[in-house]
Order: structure tokens, then C-alpha cells, then sequence
């Protein structure tokens, strides 16, 4: 075997036993794997599609209170269901109708999943974010923080499953330099980011 192919067989052997010994590499690939799916919110646009049943396909839109309407399956609570979970809820529904639907669920337009920066930033506001961030992302996002922000006062502000506000705290100069980066929380849909 001529040397230079040899050469390059060996450093990628090198390559690839490395890699197989670094636990970060394989970390991070299940980390992505293991990403919770996107839950809809209201606001956001569905496309249903039922096979061979045109009049029960088409975009729904998820109203406030958190459900849509498909005709023979009804009313549908959509709040903290996955796409995959509601095409599950609809095929059993028209189950009663229909011998063996089946029923495709994709997010169409995720305009629901909104979070809210306000205060010492840029440019305040709300943002449709697609399809999740964290907080230094979300601070980006508003352009920024101002001269006069107190930045290791800023808080997360986030409702609960029973309606209760919590105050999330977040030091700013602490996760830009590198420490307690666990304050850089992903942010759920209706969190508010206050920066003082």
C-alpha cells in the first residue's frame, strides 16, 4: 500500500478512537436527541390533514383558551400537548367515524410561543421565538441592554401550572463571565424578562 493512503487510514482511526473516548462528543449528540418537544400554545396554526378526508383537513388555529374545533372530532384542549400527542387525540376521536384515520398533525405557525423582554433593553417588546430560547438569547433578541440596566438584578418572570407568578433571578455578568451558567434558563412561552 503506498504510504500517503496509509497515513491518512491511520489518522482517521486516530480520529475516530478519540472522539469514541471523549465523553463531551456523545453527550452532546444525546443532549440534542433528548430536547423536550415543542408543546402548542395559544395562538399558534395547525395543519390537520386527514387522509382521503379533505372536509376534515385544513389549518385550525389554537383559540386563547387553549383549544380548536375539527368537525366529528370537536372541541380539542391542545394546552401542553405535543403535535404528535393531539394527532393521537384526533385519531381516536374520529375513530368512531372513520375505519383506521390517519391523521397528520405538523405546527404550521408557532405565533404562541411568545416571550416578553421589558425594562433597561433596547428594543422592548415581545417576541415570537422558534423554537426556544434562553436568556441571554431572548436580551439579544431586544437588542441588547442599556447603559443604566442593574444587570445582576434582572428576573424571569413565569406563571405556573396553578396560576402562580414565580421570580426567577439572573445575574447577567455572572453567566457573561462564564459562571453559574445554570441561570441561563430556557425560556417557556408567556415568561417575562425584566431587566431593572
Amino acid at each position: 500500500m503506498p504510504l500517503r493512503p496509509l497515513r491518512a487510514l491511520c489518522a482517521g482511526a486516530v480520529a475516530l478512537a478519540f472522539l469514541a473516548g471523549v465523553p463531551g462528543i456523545a453527550g452532546a449528540q444525546q443532549t440534542t436527541l433528548k430536547d423536550a418537544p415543542y408543546t402548542v400554545n395559544p395562538g399558534d396554526t395547525l395543519s390537520i390533514s386527514v387522509w382521503k378526508e379533505p372536509d376534515l383537513s385544513g389549518p385550525v388555529l389554537v383559540r386563547p383558551d387553549g383549544t380548536f374545533s375539527i368537525p366529528l372530532a370537536g372541541q380539542i384542549d391542545a394546552r401542553d400537548k405535543t403535535v404528535a400527542q393531539l394527532q393521537q387525540v384526533i385519531a381516536q376521536r374520529l375513530h368512531k367515524y372513520i375505519a383506521d384515520p390517519v391523521v397528520t398533525v405538523s405546527a404550521q405557525d408557532v405565533k404562541g410561543n411568545k416571550v416578553y423582554v421589558i425594562g433597561q433593553v433596547t428594543k422592548p417588546g415581545e417576541f415570537v421565538v422558534n423554537p426556544r430560547v434562553d436568556v441571554m438569547q431572548a436580551l439579544s433578541m431586544a437588542g441588547g441592554t442599556t447603559p443604566f440596566a442593574s444587570l445582576n438584578n434582572i428576573v424571569i418572570l413565569r406563571r405556573t401550572g396553578n396560576g402562580q407568578q414565580e421570580a426567577i433571578p439572573f445575574r447577567y455578568k455572572d453567566v457573561a463571565g462564564g459562571r453559574n451558567l445554570d441561570q441561563d434558563i430556557t425560556l417557556q412561552a408567556g415568561d417575562v424578562v425584566v431587566v431593572p
